[in-house]
């Protein structure tokens, strides 16, 4: 059976075709202007939900960049102070092995050594009290604004709590990023500074015992500093390593969203220029193909 095809037909057909040609075009010039290749949901429901997983993740990857930025700082601020601690202890270690020279120490030399043994007591109560934003990082996961502090007796004691402060890194682990001030400096009758207010006091007094007996103790104290130092460092590499791998993961997911919404500019404006060929065309075949008739007309 043949079909009869009417001019309607024609026409309704040319339009269809043409409305077509030209919300293609429409959507190239929209590409190609915005530079993306989805715009709303509608134009790649499937790449918009892959986008906004990727997006997620991003956004995911860029706390945990911010999460290490900041826990490395705080390491390194912790490093920063054992350094000062240890330079001050060996100081500490020197002078009390001078003040041990019973034979050699006048009283005022004594004396002069007490006097330097308190100032580096002094140093050590600020680094004891080492700060980042605001937040001292030896006082554990606790709001006080020192560490250290002298009680009721003048005996400096560790003012911190026991709770860590941890920023995560990635989805599977955190890190800790604060020092035990108690297990570094001591606290109380055994802190670091008990034992200088020790040496001091037997610096001033000929009748207490030998210098020298407090050595071993200064060493212990040392030792406890760089098994602290060691500690921190470790977790500082941990910090470095999860640094690497953020910025590989958060280069990664850049190229997954890229290759989901971006376009590639170049063919995409050769698509364009190919559709207003083929619109074109298509205009002018229409033209010659639904000529006006006597009854257009008449009409």
């Amino acid at each position: 059976m043949i079909s009869r095809v009417t001019n309607q037909t024609l026409m309704r057909s040319a339009q269809r075709n043409l409305q077509t040609n030209m919300a293609q075009l429409a959507q190239l010039q929209e590409q190609a202007s915005s530079r993306k290749a989805i715009t709303r949901p509608s134009d790649d429901p499937g790449g918009t939900a892959s986008a906004l997983r990727v997006r997620a993740e991003l956004r995911a990857a860029e706390q945990y960049g911010r999460n290490i930025a900041d826990g490395d700082a705080w390491l390194t601020t912790i490093d920063s102070a054992f350094s000062a601690t240890n330079a001050l202890m060996r100081k500490v270690r020197d002078l009390t092995v001078q003040g041990a020279n019973e034979g050699t120490m006048s009283p005022a030399a004594k004396e002069a050594i007490a006097v330097e043994l308190d100032g580096l007591k002094t140093e050590l109560l600020a680094q004891a009290n080492t700060k980042y934003m605001g937040r001292s990082v030896f006082a554990g996961n606790s709001d006080q604004p020192a560490a250290f502090t002298a009680d009721a007796d003048g005996d400096i004691v560790h003012v911190g709590s026991d709770g860590t402060v941890e920023r995560r890194v990635n989805a599977e682990s955190t890190v800790r990023v604060d020092a035990d001030g108690a297990a570094v400096f001591g606290t109380g009758g055994d802190s670091v500074f008990a034992l200088i207010d020790t040496i001091v006091q037997d610096l001033r007094d000929p009748a207490a015992e030998p210098i020298s007996a407090h050595l071993d103790a200064i060493d212990d104290r040392v030792n406890a500093i760089l098994g602290q130092q060691a500690s921190a460092g470790a977790r500082l590499a941990q910090i470095e390593r999860a640094e690497e791998a953020n910025v590989e993961q958060a280069g990664a997911l850049e190229i997954q969203r890229s290759g989901i919404e971006d376009i590639d500019l170049g063919r995409v404006i050769l698509d364009l220029k190919m559709q207003e060929v083929s619109y074109q065309a298509a205009l002018a075949v229409t033209a010659r193909v639904l000529q006006p008739t006597l009854m257009d007309f008449l009409r």
